[in-house]
C-alpha cells in the first residue's frame, strides 16, 4: 500500500532519478554565509533537481531560538512543494505528549515525514502513525560509533508472540524493524539505518523488503556509499534515501563559491548512487545530466 508521503517521494526520485536526500543543518561555525535562510535557500536551489527530499534537522534550529523556528518553516516553505521534506527530530514520547509533538511536526511545520524514536512502543507512536498520508520513520539502527552498546543487545521475544525465548533471540534492532513493519497498516512507515553499519543495513533491508529505509551516515560520517546502495535498496533498486547532509553543504566555506560546491558534491553522490544501480540492473533508463553552470 502506498500513501501520500510514498507516492510523493516515488516520483520526486523518478523525477530528478535520485535516491539522494540533503540533510539542511545549518551550523553557523561551519556556514560560508551568516543567514540561516538565505544559506538554506542557496542550497536547495542547487540541489533542487539532484535530491528525492531534504531532510532539516530539527535541532540546528532549536539551537537558534525563536528565529530559528521561523527560520525553519520558511525552509520549509522554500523547497519545491513536488519535493518531500523529512523532519529529522526523532521525538516520541508517552500518548499525550506524543500527540502533541505530532501536530507540531506535520500540522504546525508542515513536514511530509518525520523521524521517529519507538522506545515508548506502538501506542507512543500511534499519534504519527494516525497522520496515514505522512511518513513515519522510525529510528531503527542509528551511524554513530556507540550505537551497539542498547542497539545490538539480544533480547528476547515479547511474551504472547508464540517463539522461543531461547531460539528467537536477537539485536534489539533487528526487533525493532519487525515491529515496525507490523505497525505499518496504512504504508507509511519507514526505517532510519546508518550507512555506518552495513552489515546492519543489509539485516534490515532482509526483514523488511518493501519498507523505504532512511540511510544517515555518508559523507562526513564515512559510511560506505557503495554497500549503502546495495544493501539499502528494495529488489527493484527503490524505497534506499540515502542522505549527506555536511559532506554537501559544506562542500566549500567560500562565500563566492559555495552553491556551486555543494551542486558539484550532490551530483557526484547521485552519479555514484546511480551508477550502482545501473551495475546491480536497477538505474533509471537515462540519467539526467549534471551542470554546475
Amino acid at each position: 500500500m502506498a500513501n501520500g508521503f510514498q507516492e510523493k517521494l516515488n516520483a520526486a526520485a523518478e523525477r530528478n532519478q535520485s535516491l539522494l536526500c540533503v540533510g539542511l543543518d545549518p551550523d553557523p561555525s561551519l556556514m560560508p554565509i551568516a543567514d540561516v535562510l538565505e544559506f538554506n535557500k542557496a542550497i536547495i536551489d542547487a540541489t533542487k533537481d539532484l535530491v528525492c527530499a531534504f531532510k532539516p534537522n530539527v535541532a540546528f534550529y532549536d539551537a537558534l531560538g525563536e528565529h530559528g523556528y521561523t527560520t525553519l518553516r520558511k525552509t520549509i516553505e522554500y523547497i519545491p512543494s513536488h519535493i518531500p521534506v523529512i523532519g529529522d527530530s526523532k521525538r516520541g514520547d508517552v500518548q499525550p505528549s506524543s500527540n502533541f509533538y505530532a501536530k507540531t511536526m506535520f500540522d504546525a511545520l508542515g513536514f511530509d515525514a518525520v523521524t521517529v524514536n519507538s522506545f515508548g512502543g506502538h501506542d507512543a507512536l500511534q499519534p504519527f502513525l494516525d497522520y496515514g498520508d505522512k511518513g513515519i520513520f522510525v529510528w531503527c539502527r542509528s551511524s554513530n560509533p556507540g550505537a551497539g552498546e542498547l542497539q545490538d543487545l539480544l533480547v528476547s521475544p515479547p511474551n504472547g508472540t508464540g517463539l522461543d525465548g531461547d531460539e528467537d533471540r536477537r539485536p534489539l534492532y533487528e526487533w525493532i524493524a519487525i515491529r515496525a513493519s507490523e505497525w505499518n497498516d496504512e504504508g507509511n512507515v519507514g526505517l532510519v539505518v546508518g550507512a555506518t553499519y552495513p552489515e546492519e543495513l543489509k539485516r534490515v533491508r532482509d526483514l523488511c523488503r518493501d519498507m523505504p529505509i532512511l540511510i544517515p551516515g555518508v559523507g562526513a560520517q564515512q559510511g560506505p556509499l557503495e554497500l549503502a546502495v546495495s544493501h539499502g535498496v528494495d529488489e527493484f533498486g527503490r524505497n534506499a534515501i540515502i542522505n549527506a547532509s555536511r559532506g554537501v553543504i559544506y562542500a566549500s566555506k567560500n562565500a563566492g563559491d559555495f552553491e556551486q560546491a555543494a551542486r558539484k558534491r550532490a551530483g557526484e553522490v547521485r552519479d555514484f548512487i546511480n551508477q550502482k544501480l545501473v551495475f546491480q540492473n536497477q538505474g533509471w533508463p537515462t540519467t539526467a545530466p549534471v551542470t554546475t553552470s
